[in-house]
């Protein structure tokens, strides 16, 4: 999944586009997959308007992995929809972020594992910090204001970050996808869970960030850069 625009990074380009360690986020991204897990089958969605850019991209860095690349639609939703057409029944599909490039082997082994008996497996990290309910209201003259939400005590012991990539057995996922879009729709497993599928979680990984804005950018590179060469871990 690149289908994003990135406004967040402030880029002149979406951010499955800029450099990291000398490739695109989205190259290093398919890298990791198709090294761990030999034999998949890529299928990249993407803006409309930067289908012509990464073709580019492809041809003049020798990118090798088979792909199938498909437009992007208006929401996350409906790109996956539009990415789930050329996926066969009776597969096991994973739904990746494309600016999660620091997934680790070990970690993309353990999913696919658990989906052999399970219809969806989802990723999740224990959230370490301490949570409180607040809203965040903007004011007219521009000021940001975060107000308290009465009664509302999260516990943090029951609250898990959820990550990707998230994986199913494609003819549930495929049938998930056709029915309307929903507003409560984040990502996969909301689809799949409306759709009466019952959801298996196994343990993620802290450093399997998504890179959102510099910062997430510069951490990613501090991440590499203790790393070293090393594609699969």
């Amino acid at each position: 999944m690149a289908g994003g625009s990135g406004t967040r990074m402030g880029a002149s380009v979406p951010k499955q586009f800029l450099d990291l360690d000398g490739k695109a986020i989205l190259h290093f991204t398919m890298d990791r997959l198709c090294a761990a897990i030999p034999g998949l089958k890529v299928v990249t969605v993407l803006p409309d308007s930067h289908v012509a850019t990464w073709r580019r991209y492809c041809a003049g860095h020798n990118v090798t992995v088979p792909q199938t690349i498909v437009r992007g639609g208006i929401s996350r939703f409906h790109s996956v929809r539009n990415g789930l057409e050329k996926v066969p029944d009776g597969a096991v599909v994973a739904v990746h972020d494309g600016v999660r490039p620091l997934v680790r082997g070990e970690v993309l082994r353990r999913i696919f594992s658990a989906a052999e008996t399970s219809p969806a497996v989802i990723p999740v990290i224990p959230s370490v910090d301490t949570l409180r309910a607040v809203r965040r209201r903007e004011l007219p003259d521009g000021q940001v204001v975060f107000e308290p939400v009465p009664g509302v005590s999260p516990d943090r012991n029951m609250l898990f970050r959820v990550q990707t990539p998230q994986v199913f057995h494609s003819e549930l996922l495929k049938a998930a996808y056709s029915r309307p879009y929903e507003t409560s729709f984040t990502d996969d497993a909301t689809v799949a869970e409306a759709a009466g599928i019952p959801l298996s979680f196994v343990e993620g990984d802290p450093l399997n960030i998504k890179i959102t804005t510099p910062d997430d950018l510069v951490f990613a590179k501090a991440v590499l850069s203790v790393w070293g060469d090393s594609v699969v871990r």
